[in-house]
């Protein structure tokens, strides 16, 4: 595991991004690395007990977005979290957790996998609460802050009306920024919150590329006829894509049949998806019926 790092107001590395908050953190305990300055950074933010939807359309936003270079933070929780920083290190560019605690006590104990992987990707694990500190409640809050104060722009996928996500985007609204919400059913708890967020002037977060161009991210190249892609793709990709049918399949169970470790199938999967090979549905992967 690599050192804690602490970087004061006045250090040369601490976030610019931060400094202009109304109350910007005396300093932060990194273990990793802090975000790049030069590069873009969304926000994603959500319910701890979210739906299968949700963790879905998190982990989409998140493993699209950093896929186009964009840096993925949020606060390690569970849920819409969890989903977030799995996303952005299948997507390939780094992703940033900030903490509530310590930035050398995992909470909860359970993201530990997700929590190494961030510290020792590449991305980092941040917060301003002393080393050893304890998740107390009202760290949570002023952790939210810090989250919407490093982005350029703020998703949230799932809230109910009182929420955690909610404090997050009222933060980025104070500080000038832009905030998305994924639109969900009326009658749903969980949707209450992003509905409301839309209704009072937030973006409506219907695809990745709204978000993209929302950052100013330069459309991609004109894509292949699906048939050309398919037949200049690897043997390895070939394979998974075989494995798929009309049908939805699990992430797991297309490891399984494919021989494939999860994080490499998880990492084709994602490449088919953006040549318009695959989609997710709610049963898993398939085929694109766009084709």
């Amino acid at each position: 595991m690599k050192k804690l790092i602490y970087y004061g107001k006045n250090h040369p590395g601490y976030p610019e991004k931060l400094k202009v908050l109304e109350s910007p953190p005396a300093g932060l305990y990194v273990l990793g690395e802090l975000p790049d300055p030069d590069r873009k950074t969304a926000a994603i933010v959500g319910a701890r007990s979210c739906s299968a939807y949700g963790r879905r359309q998190a982990r989409f936003f998140a493993r699209a977005l950093s896929a186009r270079g964009i840096q993925i933070v949020s606060g390690l929780a569970s849920g819409i979290d969890r989903a977030a920083h799995e996303g952005a290190l299948e997507g390939g560019t780094q992703t940033f957790a900030v903490l509530g605690c310590g930035a050398d006590v995992c909470y909860p104990r359970e993201n530990f996998g997700i929590y190494r992987q961030i510290a020792q990707g590449g991305g980092g694990i941040l917060s301003e609460f002393e080393p050893g500190s304890r998740p107390l409640g009202w760290h949570f809050p002023r952790r939210n802050r810090i989250i919407s104060g490093l982005a350029d722009l703020v998703l949230v996928v799932e809230a109910r009306a009182r929420s955690g996500a909610l404090i997050t985007a009222d933060c980025a609204l104070e500080q000038g920024k832009t905030v998305y919400a994924v639109p969900g059913r009326l009658e749903d708890p969980l949707s209450e919150g992003c509905n409301r967020l839309i209704f009072q002037g937030a973006g409506t977060a219907l695809s990745p590329q709204v978000l993209l161009e929302e950052l100013d991210v330069p459309d991609e190249p004109a894509a292949q006829d699906p048939e050309e892609t398919r037949g200049a793709l690897p043997e390895e990709f070939q394979r998974i894509f075989r494995c798929l049918g009309p049908e939805g399949k699990t992430l797991e169970t297309v490891s399984r049949e494919t021989g494939t470790t999860v994080e490499e199938t998880a990492r084709i999967l994602m490449r088919l998806e953006l040549e318009g090979l695959a989609e997710e549905d709610s049963r898993g992967y398939c085929r694109s019926r766009l084709r």
